[in-house]
């Protein structure tokens, strides 16, 4: 029989016995290696696919909705055996997390299920978040690299990391459970959200800002917003590292400091005004006494001599709110050598303003503009918002008068935070408020291979009128400062 022939043969043998592997091959197997290989690989694949289907799966939770399940009981067993103990003011909150742990190691070594200790560490850090923390985004709050959450609903959640947006993979459970991180955040701070008041703002015990938003306002659930707050204050060499500011730009805005110029910081939503507020308050000598009005302390001044105030809404009844005016209007009265104002969006702007012009320069803010022509006509916008009937032209000479600088500051498409502009506020000629940029974002050095903005701001080569200031108080800057082009790489 040929070879073709005993192959072909081969195929209509399936019941022939498969050779004991540990048996040598006879000279009959040696004739027909083709049928040999064939069942010997055969018979191989189905052993494995009979282990794969009978393998034990003892030490390890099959599948992730029996892992939610226990997830589930033992979260209510810890709380049927610690009670009202985690509402207890008198423990502290690390005396607090060792009884919730020991607690629930506790409880989870009654459980029947078998776990890893992978997966056991793993339950127990999400039922402490739960628990005592912020659910299944507590990770994100943990990580320094993410500087937004944002929960738009239960099953869906966006984190910023370095100026750009991520989808992520987690989810709560349920809108209840959202609900009750929501509900953590806000009485933590003695506020409240229900259907009688459906959006908060609030802040995190580490200064993070929190805007919280349930139905019925919110259509498809209940959304949360963390704002992030860096845990160490950013240095203006942090900045300059970054790209956000110039060596030229820092030593201009200390100058203006230190010669107790009024200063707006300007730009969007996120852009950090906030941050770069509390790099230009850090150039305030220490020997003066500093007001700080916010409505959610952000602020980290480094100073001895600073007094911190904070607007507080309405209770239950709606009454005891004292705004940001008041507090503006209360601080000329507690001998401020600076005011520091978070940020004006309302009739605080005037009173803010009138401060300036009255003997407190030095101050500092931030408005919400996006450009330093759109920051004046924001500010005489916010002055209309106090209910004075002043015409247009005198708000005007107010805002021209009162403040001397505006630091513009952007967020581009690469996620960088940029300062665009150091303008200086001239005055009036005729009804128009002469602006004069000392400072620009130099765009037209394009981008690189990542998308990266390679420009940097430049100095557009016009003195600011405001140095003849620097040298009647002895402040020297660098006499190449505004030389054309500085800044150019």
């Amino acid at each position: 029989m040929s070879l073709v022939d005993r192959l072909r043969a081969a195929k209509d043998l399936p019941a022939e016995p498969i050779p004991d592997a540990a048996a040598p091959p006879t000279v009959e197997d040696a004739e027909q290696p083709a049928s040999l290989g064939m069942r010997l690989e055969a018979h191989a694949a189905a052993e494995a696919e009979a282990r794969l289907a009978t393998a034990p799966t003892h030490g390890s939770i099959a599948s992730s909705q029996a892992l939610r399940e226990l997830k589930e009981k033992s979260t209510e067993e810890l709380f049927e055996r610690v009670g009202g103990r985690i509402t207890d003011s008198s423990l502290s909150e690390g005396d607090l997390q060792d009884l919730v742990k020991s607690e629930l190691r506790a409880v989870l070594t009654d459980q029947p299920v078998p776990l890893t200790s992978t997966e056991r560490e793993r339950l127990l850090s999400e039922i402490m978040d739960d628990v005592l923390g912020l659910g299944p985004i507590q990770r994100y709050i943990d990580d320094p690299s993410v500087t937004e959450v944002m929960v738009n609903r239960q099953d869906q959640v966006y984190i910023e990391r370095h100026g750009r947006l991520y989808a992520t993979e987690t989810v709560f459970t349920s809108e209840e459970q959202l609900r009750r991180v929501i509900d953590r955040i806000v009485t933590r701070v003695g506020r409240r959200v229900d259907e009688s008041s459906p959006l908060v703002d609030a802040r995190l015990a580490d200064g993070s800002r929190v805007n919280a938003i349930i139905p019925p306002l919110a259509v498809n659930g209940s959304a949360l917003t963390i704002r992030k707050f860096s845990r160490e204050a950013l240095s203006v060499e942090k900045l300059q590292e970054l790209g956000t500011l110039t060596p030229e730009m820092s030593e201009l805005l200390r100058a203006c400091v230190e010669a107790r110029m009024n200063i707006i910081v300007s730009g969007g939503t996120g852009t950090g005004k906030t941050t770069l507020l509390n790099v230009l308050s850090g150039f305030i000598p220490a020997t003066e006494r500093i007001v700080t009005i916010e409505d959610a302390v952000e602020l980290q001044l480094q100073q001895e001599h600073v007094v911190r105030l904070e607007s507080r809404p309405p209770n239950i009844e709606g009454h005891g709110a004292i705004s940001i005016r008041d507090l503006v209007r209360n601080s000329l009265r507690m001998r401020p050598d600076r005011i520091v104002v978070g940020e004006v969006r309302g009739g605080e702007t005037l009173d803010m303003l009138q401060a300036m012009n009255t003997g407190h320069d030095g101050s500092l803010s931030t408005v919400h503009a996006n450009s330093p022509r759109d920051a004046i006509a924001r500010l005489e916008t916010l002055v209309l918002m106090a209910g004075m009937d002043l015409p247009l032209r005198a708000i005007r000479e107010q805002v021209a008068s009162a403040v001397n600088l505006i630091v513009q500051l952007a967020r581009l498409r690469d996620g960088t935070r940029r300062v665009t502009h150091v303008t200086e506020v001239q005055g009036m000629e005729g009804d128009v408020v002469t602006l004069q940029d000392a400072f620009v974002f130099d765009y037209a050095a394009g981008i690189d291979a990542n998308g990266r903005f390679l420009g940097r701001p430049i100095s557009t080569g016009v003195r600011p009128r405001f140095t003849e200031r620097f040298a009647d108080l002895g402040i020297r800057v660098s006499p190449t400062l505004f030389g054309p082009h500085t800044g150019r790489r």
